[in-house]
């Protein structure tokens, strides 16, 4: 079965996603992506509620977002102004949580970040063994979506976006909380019930919401799954408890990745490659980026560079890392997530230049 690749895609304004590689890719594509204040102060782009539910506002904002962003940083490619389908979008919607947002968590907005869950409100044993799937997927915060792709539709056309819909794990710790990882040692088939009704909503919803997403014209299959906190559990509760989910969801869409944050993805490396379809895998530096392109030599791999790096250090600690990262792990691509609102454009323009220098090196 081939294995159709993913590469790294951050919206603007949204949270880092994924995307159908297109044949375009560097050898070390650099990804932007900027915290909600780098644009609050740049352009007063309000991100409270009224940014994720109304697809005029944001719309109009994301026309100014973009506008900065060319002129900040006019090497970049990727921000067409000539573009308009991807202004017409329900990227960043909901930030990192519509999936528990279906399952009744209120979020908090604020101006200048992305939503946050309010605080303290977790589910009970009580709670999840009541949840209902179907009643979920036809609640509230779910019409909401779907009304607001029939009003990109009905305006624009194409429905374009991409929703983060995080991982197994990632759901199971914000619906849960922490106590998620003492159930796992003592209710192991609680949470295993816990998960595939979270496994269920997230499939069903993003099939839902993708199928009308293709109905409009946008072509979109697929699911990358963000399993930021698997580094809390070890490998072999990885493959007890998400493994199985992480393998199911494979099949489900055409395309299939995983995020693992910036964290050490070495102890999970035998796991992970006996997932079918890998189409993306991401990891920090630390990791063993010689074993990670070796073992995943068919995944479209990215390294994840912190952003208080990237502000912070000199110029040669920068340098020596993306020639570590070009050395051992290319063709890839580092992702600039997150980027502070404090962190001059000169650092990113130097820090695109670096990438752009170890290339034109290689070709000569």
């Amino acid at each position: 079965m081939a294995v159709l690749k993913l590469r790294n895609h951050i919206p603007i304004g949204g949270p880092a996603r994924r995307e159908p590689v297109n044949g375009s890719e560097s050898a070390m594509r650099v990804s932007l992506g900027f915290e909600p204040g780098w644009f609050y102060r740049r352009c007063g782009v309000d991100f409270s509620e009224k940014w994720h539910k109304d697809p005029y506002y944001r719309y109009e904002t994301l026309k100014n977002m973009k506008q900065v962003l060319v002129r900040a940083f006019p090497s970049v490619t990727y921000w067409d102004l000539s573009c308009s389908h991807d202004l017409a979008t329900i990227s960043g919607c909901y930030g990192a949580y519509p999936i528990p947002h279906a399952f009744g968590i209120p979020l908090v907005y604020a101006p200048d970040r992305w939503p946050a869950l309010v605080p303290d409100k977790k589910l009970s044993i009580t709670e999840i063994e009541k949840l209902d799937a179907e009643k979920i997927l036809s609640g509230p915060v779910v019409e909401e979506l779907f009304s607001q792709m029939d009003t990109i539709e009905k305006e624009w056309g194409k429905i374009h976006g991409y929703l983060n819909w995080q991982g197994i794990l990632n759901n199971g710790f914000n619906l849960r909380g922490q106590e998620i990882f003492l159930d796992i040692y003592d209710k192991p088939d609680f949470v295993h019930h816990f998960f595939s009704i979270i496994y269920e909503v997230m499939v069903s919803l993003a099939q839902m919401v993708q199928e009308r997403q293709r109905r409009s014209g946008f072509d979109i299959n697929q699911m990358s799954v963000s399993n930021c906190v698997m580094n809390m559990i070890s490998p072999e509760l990885y493959e007890e408890f998400i493994f199985p989910y992480d393998s199911k969801i494979a099949y489900q869409f055409e395309r299939f990745g995983v995020h693992t944050c910036n964290w050490n993805v070495t102890p999970y490396i035998e796991v992970l490659s006996r997932l079918p379809k890998l189409g993306y895998l991401d990891m920090g530096i630390m990791s063993d980026l010689p074993r990670v392109k070796e073992t995943f030599n068919n995944t479209y791999r990215a390294v994840l560079y912190s952003p208080v790096t990237l502000q912070e250090a000199g110029l040669k600690e920068i340098r020596r890392d993306m020639e570590k990262i070009y050395r051992e792990l290319a063709p890839c691509d580092v992702v600039m997530a997150d980027i502070q609102a404090t962190t001059p454009d000169e650092r990113v323009n130097e820090f695109i230049e670096i990438s752009r220098n170890l290339e034109s090196k290689e070709e000569k």
